[in-house]
């Protein structure tokens, strides 16, 4: 397997991903996640525009899961309830997760491509994603507390942090 940037030319492929992601999410009891049409078009593409999205690729150059990806702070970071981040130092963010289930551990080998670029990870998942929860957690994450993402909703924080 291997990540590279994301291209324009893959973004329907991106986008049928986020569907599939989406159809998961509802079965396995998260129905309020990425709803009311997101990730959009418009999101995903500025993404890619932003040199911040990423692909994983199978050996026969299949995409198969997609994310986000950038350094630097994040505004819905600023403010945690009920916890406290591990540190202030500087951070990756990894938002909109997503593979198309064809592959094992997929999610835990995209996060470990993130933290092998910064020891320092912040992620927010929504309460009902217990898929997500889980994954961060058998990949070292730490629940740190709850933020609010743009449109006010809360979202439980965690983070990876190895001191260098």
């Amino acid at each position: 397997m291997e990540i590279r940037k994301s291209r324009p030319e893959d973004l329907d492929t991106l986008m049928d991903i986020y569907a599939q992601a989406k159809v998961f999410m509802r079965n396995s009891g998260n129905k309020n996640q990425w709803i009311d049409g997101y990730p959009s078009l418009e999101i995903v593409l500025k993404d890619i525009t932003d040199g911040n999205s990423y692909v994983c690729i199978d050996d026969d150059q299949t995409i198969i899961a997609t994310f986000c990806f950038l350094q630097g702070e994040d505004p819905n970071y600023a403010l945690i309830e009920d916890g406290q981040w591990l540190n202030n130092e500087p951070y990756g963010v990894v938002h909109r997760l997503a593979g198309t289930g064809k592959r094992k551990d997929i999610g835990s080998y995209c996060l470990q491509w993130c933290f092998e670029q910064c020891s320092n990870i912040r992620v927010d998942t929504h309460h009902d994603n217990l898929v997500m929860q889980n994954l961060l957690k058998r990949n070292g994450y730490t629940t740190c507390g709850i933020i609010y993402v743009s449109n006010g909703t809360p979202r439980i924080a965690f983070q990876k942090y190895v001191e260098k």
